[in-house]
């Protein structure tokens, strides 16, 4: 019995001193000081107004790439609605809302942004650097100042389903205007629709048949064609100006479009042909991950033969929609975004869309579709170029041209009136800007 008491006391002495120990470290824990946290990465967000009207699955990605990369900032992406670039920027600036990055032309309108210093001069980037130098002159200013980056060199150009083209036994592809007509009426003698028309966004209409009705009406005809634009005395109230407008309408007239053309919007236009239902499209080089590869058919293409029978086509060539930074408090953050689109991020979308890359391409670099890159080989050697429309007209011709364009198809205008309306806005633009 002795013994068992004193190996029980000892058992509580052995106890007490363990909760003894045990207290004494709790107070030890308690009075050190706590382990300094690691200082939180301040987190900037900047705000992307991005065109992207076939990518933006892909503008989302090369803004998810760039945060993992650079995780001090957040980019919030909006996509611009619409048919132009333009239409949605005024809303910004009237609000006062402007985004830090977003999507300009290198036009007139984007140009006067950045003379009032809405837009950041981006000459001191990377991306500036390595732009190709027949592109820069697109981004400067009167007064040097450069306000943006291409996303592409861009040229409208005509994709044709090389298996109905055969079918149909075309075997010559057309090289003026009469024989365009001829291959649309012999496709439509076949059973197939001879081209796609854009009807319900005509953003292309603007890029396909208008400018290339003015690239071979008024380009070769008028060479300071440019300065007048600028100083609102360029005549288009002439036959060569109705013309452009009356193609536009004579290749619906003869039942050469699609079935219900003028609802016809851009994605929609597209499927058509990628998925056979029309012979041709008029669609830029910034859609050729999708028009080069069509369901079942091989696509070729050839420049838009909008040019009388003794005269040479002139193609459309110059600058993709870019990126320009606003003067916002996050213009550094917004700058090393710009670089990463046009840097790393700019392979992320040329994926999917295949247009060419508006840099000076380093050796091994991927440059685009083979068959596109031969087309803009070619068109920089053409004696005499086009401008796509968007790059040329000033923003309130641009919004007044695309209902009107509808217009001439409803036939609620005639291709007369419609040049004089495009030449009186032309005229007002100048004269506002001379004010």
């Amino acid at each position: 019995m002795g013994k068992f008491r004193f190996v029980r006391g000892a058992h509580w002495l052995l106890m007490a001193a363990f909760l003894l120990v045990l207290a004494a470290c709790q107070r030890d824990n308690s009075s050190a000081a706590p382990a300094a946290a690691a200082p939180a990465m301040p987190l900037t967000t900047i705000t992307a107004l991005i065109w992207a009207p076939d990518w933006p699955d892909e503008m989302d990605k090369v803004a998810a790439a760039f945060t993992r990369l650079n995780p001090d900032i957040k980019v919030d992406v909006q996509f611009m609605i619409g048919n132009s670039v333009e239409e949605n920027i005024r809303p910004k600036l009237a609000s006062r809302k402007l985004p830090d990055l977003m999507s300009v032309n290198p036009n007139p309108y984007a140009a006067a942004l950045a003379e009032r210093g809405v837009l950041a001069d981006v000459g001191h980037s990377a991306a500036w650097a390595k732009l190709l130098p027949s592109l820069k002159a697109d981004w400067i200013t009167q007064d040097g100042k450069r306000f943006g980056i291409a996303g592409g060199v861009a040229a409208t150009v005509m994709y044709y389903n090389k298996t109905m083209f055969a079918k149909a036994g075309i075997e010559r592809l057309p090289t003026n205007f009469s024989q365009f007509l001829d291959v649309c009426e012999r496709l439509k003698k076949a059973g197939f629709t001879p081209i796609v028309w854009n009807g319900g966004f005509p953003n292309v209409l603007g890029n396909g048949p208008f400018s290339f009705g003015f690239a071979n009406n008024v380009v070769p005809r008028t060479p300071d064609w440019k300065a007048r634009i600028a100083a609102g005395t360029l005549n288009l109230s002439n036959a060569a100006g109705a013309d452009i407008f009356a193609k536009i309408k004579l290749v619906a007239q003869r039942g050469y479009a699609q079935p219900g053309f003028m609802s016809t919007g851009y994605d929609e236009g597209i499927n058509l042909f990628t998925e056979g239902k029309a012979a041709m499209a008029f669609q830029g080089t910034w859609a050729a991950g999708r028009m080069m590869h069509g369901q079942g058919f091989e696509t070729g293409l050839f420049v838009p033969p909008w040019n009388d029978t003794n005269a040479a086509a002139v193609p459309v060539i110059g600058s993709e929609t870019g990126f320009a930074v606003c003067e916002t408090p996050n213009k550094e953050a917004a700058i090393r975004f710009l670089e990463f689109i046009m840097g790393q991020g700019f392979l992320i979308q040329q994926e999917r869309r295949q247009n060419i890359a508006p840099f000076v391409q380093a050796s091994g670099a991927p440059a685009g579709d083979p068959q596109i890159v031969a087309y803009l080989d070619a068109a920089n050697r053409a004696p005499v170029t086009g401008s796509p429309y968007y790059s040329m007209l000033p923003a309130n011709t641009i919004d007044m041209l695309h209902p009107l364009m509808q217009d001439v198809l409803f036939g609620k205008v005639t291709p007369q009136q419609a040049a004089h309306r495009l030449e009186s806005s032309i005229r007002d633009e100048a004269k506002k800007n001379h004010r």
